[in-house]
Order: structure tokens, then C-alpha cells, then sequence
């Protein structure tokens, strides 16, 4: 049997097959028909070039036409999100925002979920220009803000958790996650989108940087690489399974630099305001404000070689 007599033959068993375990699994009612997560990237791709034109773009964008630009990337990008999230919230999934229109249907709470979102965009681009700052002036490497715009992983990803926290925050399932998720694919730094962080937030090289769901940040902190801000345990249910919406990861006051390799765990750590933690700190107790934390300084062995 050659290929072709194969596919003929065998194709139409396989696609039933496939299609009866989908429908065994909850997922299949909630995806069938809903956009997929290449249509995600696309949007953020638009929201993030409506922030900064040109930044994101194939080609220069002509400076007099700036304007009908962002028009164009957020008229376009809000569409095609009122479309996905017309379908994500039709899958009969808990309640998405509390509100006194509560009997709306599908399309109008997807519209007013957009319009929210894109209402927030002034706000988010001037908390993000903090956070260029916060690169520029903590990085003695940085030359310009450009550069930091152009090249800092840690811009890419603060920049799209800051516009999937504003989903997250009305309750929107999935396509927050979505976002934060292409970040860390992008960028190696994990941040979901249910973090509080305040504004001068940067992240010093980045890659391995975790930080969780319940975990507050304040203004001007500083993160380096391998920092994991992550949960302690889990509490488990009855049937032994974690429970979720508890506060499970750690508050950084205002003013914290956190070094490379550093862990912080647990939803009762607070790192008090103005502290240092030194690299590969392992802490999950508290710290009062204006401490320095940092391990013993190991003593490297020496060893003269002598060549025969």
C-alpha cells in the first residue's frame, strides 16, 4: 500500500478517533469555534504598535501620518478582539465582569470589554514609559531609551502583562493567559497577568524570572535574572487537589532590588521597603523594611597546577 491508498484508507479512522477524544475532554466545547492563539499574537502585536508606532512595524511610519496610524492598529486590533472574546464568553464560562447589565448578551459585553481595555491605553503607555525609565537609569549599560524600547527583553514582557492585567482584572478566562504566555515564550520571563505591579518595574537582563499570580509589587523595584517570587505550598482540597483564588506568593514593598538566582515564596512573605536581597537568597519569611539580605560568601579552593 502506497501513501496515497494509505491516507484514503486510514485518514477517515484517525479524524474520528481524534474528534471522539476531543469531545471526551472538557476543552472541546470551549475551542471549537473560537479563535486560536496566533490570533492573540496578532492583536497584541497591533495594541503594542498603537502604543509605540513604528517600534513593532515592518516598515517606518511616516511621522504626519502617525495619527491615522494608531487609529487604524486600534480600530483593527479591537475588532478582532471583540470577535474572540464574543466567542470566549458564549462557552458558558463563569461570570466575566460584574456589572448592572448583567443580562447583556455575548456581543455587548465583548464590546464593552474592549472598550474598557483600549479606555485604559493612555494609562498603560505612561506607566510602561516609567518602567523604559526605570531600564535607562538602572542599567549602566543602557545608552539610550530607544535602545531599551528596541532590545530590552524586559520591555517586551512587562509591556504585554501590563495590557493582559487589565483583562485579567475584569475576569476575563483564557486570553489574559494567552498573553502572558507568548511574553515568556519570547522572552524567557514568566509573569502572569493576576500580579499587582507598580509603576519604574524593571527586569535586568530577565531570562528565569517567575513571578506568580497573587504576588504584589511595589514602585521601583528591580529584578534580575533566575528571580523566582513564586508560592511556598499549595493548600489542597478534600479530594486533594490545589485550591485556587488564596494568596500563595509574596509582597515586594516599594523600593526592593532582588539579585540574580534569588527565590522568595509564600503568600505571607513581605519584603519590607528599600531591602536588598542578594543572589540565590532563599527566603520564605519576612523581611523588615531597609534589609540586607544576602548568603555567606563562599571560599573558592585554590589549586596551583604544575605542568610536567
Amino acid at each position: 500500500m502506497n501513501l496515497d491508498e494509505w491516507l484514503n484508507d486510514e485518514i477517515p479512522n484517525i479524524v474520528l478517533t481524534l474528534e471522539q477524544i476531543n469531545k471526551r475532554n472538557l476543552f472541546y466545547d470551549k475551542t471549537i469555534g473560537s479563535a486560536g492563539k496566533e490570533s492573540i499574537y496578532k492583536i497584541l502585536h497591533h495594541f503594542r504598535s498603537a502604543l509605540f508606532p513604528g517600534i513593532y512595524d515592518k516598515y517606518p511610519v511616516d511621522e504626519s501620518k502617525v495619527n491615522m496610524f494608531i487609529g487604524y492598529k486600534l480600530r483593527l486590533s479591537a475588532l478582532e478582539l471583540r470577535g474572540i472574546i464574543e466567542g470566549v464568553i458564549g462557552n458558558d464560562y463563569e461570570a466575566i465582569i460584574e456589572s448592572n447589565t448583567s443580562k447583556a448578551d455575548c456581543k455587548d459585553r465583548a464590546d464593552e470589554i474592549v472598550m474598557n481595555l483600549i479606555n485604559s491605553f493612555p494609562r498603560i503607555r505612561k506607566t510602561i514609559q516609567t518602567d523604559i525609565e526605570a531600564a535607562y537609569f538602572g542599567d549602566p549599560a543602557a545608552v539610550t531609551p530607544e535602545e531599551i524600547l528596541l532590545s530590552y527583553p524586559s520591555i517586551e514582557a512587562v509591556s504585554i502583562y501590563r495590557i493582559a492585567h487589565e483583562l485579567y482584572n475584569i475576569g476575563l478566562p483564557i486570553i489574559p493567559r494567552i498573553m502572558s504566555e507568548y511574553a515568556h515564550q519570547i522572552t524567557g520571563i514568566d509573569i502572569h497577568p493576576g500580579a499587582q505591579i507598580g509603576d519604574n518595574f524593571f527586569i535586568d537582563h530577565g531570562t528565569g524570572v517567575v513571578i506568580g499570580e497573587t504576588c504584589t509589587i511595589g514602585n521601583n523595584v528591580k529584578l534580575y535574572q533566575g528571580v523566582t517570587l513564586g508560592a511556598k505550598s499549595f493548600t489542597l482540597d478534600g479530594q486533594g487537589n490545589p485550591i485556587k483564588g488564596i494568596k500563595r506568593h509574596p509582597d515586594i514593598e516599594d523600593n526592593v532590588v532582588i539579585y540574580a538566582g534569588a527565590t522568595v515564596l509564600g503568600g505571607n512573605t513581605v519584603i519590607g521597603h528599600n531591602s536588598i536581597i542578594g543572589g540565590n537568597v532563599w527566603l520564605t519569611e519576612s523581611v523588615p523594611p531597609n534589609s540586607k539580605v544576602y548568603n555567606v560568601q563562599p571560599s573558592p579552593l585554590l589549586r596551583k597546577v604544575v605542568l610536567k
